[in-house]
This record gives C-alpha cells, structure tokens and sequence, in this order.
C-alpha cells in the first residue's frame, strides 16, 4: 500500500474528484475526466482544485469534504488518479475532443446537453464541448 499522507491537498482533491467520477470505467474513462478537468481549468483560467470544488460541478463534493472522501484514494484504481493527478496539466486534452462537459449516459439528459451533440463517448460517458 502506497501512503497518501505526502500528497498535496491539491492532488487529493483532483483524484478524488476522477475516482469519485470514473472509478468503475477504466483507465481510459479516468484519463478523460482528467482532461475534462485540466480543459475547464484551461479556459476558466482557475486551477484544476478550483474547478473541482466549484459548487454544483462534480457531485461527489455535494455537501462534502475532503476528509468525507480520502477513503477513495486507497481504491486499486487511487495509484492511477493520483497520478493523473500530479500531471493534470500535461493530460491530453484532445483525448475528450477538449470536452468540457459530461455526463453518465445511465442517467436523464441533462438540460445543459438538451440539443448538444457530444465529441467523444468513452465508456458510459458521453463528452461535449459547450
């Protein structure tokens, strides 16, 4: 087991938000909302905690804290996040089409995404750009 206590709180917070997100889709479906993330700190011009903590974007900080969440890190899949997390600048942001929004296509449109058409679907996440 890797220890998490030397991370920053800037990469806890942006591999919590990609596990959060895209655990369960793969190493691909967890690069891309990498990208989503570095591709809305890109063009709000905000750092990727900003983008990740800004109210209503990504639900899993609904009402939660960081400490509400470490838990995640220590998921087989943490050790990936975490360094998708470290070089969040560096992801491709082409991977999502620079996608700078997505949703899980288990759920209901969206109103955002009403007459969108996405960029990319990768795994059970469909990508647009807006």
């Amino acid at each position: 087991t890797h220890n998490n206590a030397q991370l920053t709180r800037e990469t806890k917070i942006i591999a919590i938000t990609i596990l959060a997100e895209a655990r369960g889709e793969g190493q691909g479906g967890m690069y891309a909302v990498g990208a989503v993330i570095a591709q809305r700190a890109f063009e709000r011009k905000r750092t990727p905690t900003e983008v990740c903590l800004k109210k209503w974007q990504f639900s899993c900080w609904n009402g939660k804290q960081l400490k509400d969440l470490e838990y995640l890190l220590k998921v087989p899949q943490g050790k990936y996040a975490i360094a998708l997390a470290k070089n969040i600048k560096l992801l491709s942001r082409d991977f999502v089409g620079y996608a700078n929004h997505y949703h899980n296509n288990k759920i209901k449109l969206p109103y955002w995404a009403k007459g969108q058409k996405p960029v990319k679907t990768i795994g059970n996440h469909i990508f647009y750009k807006l």
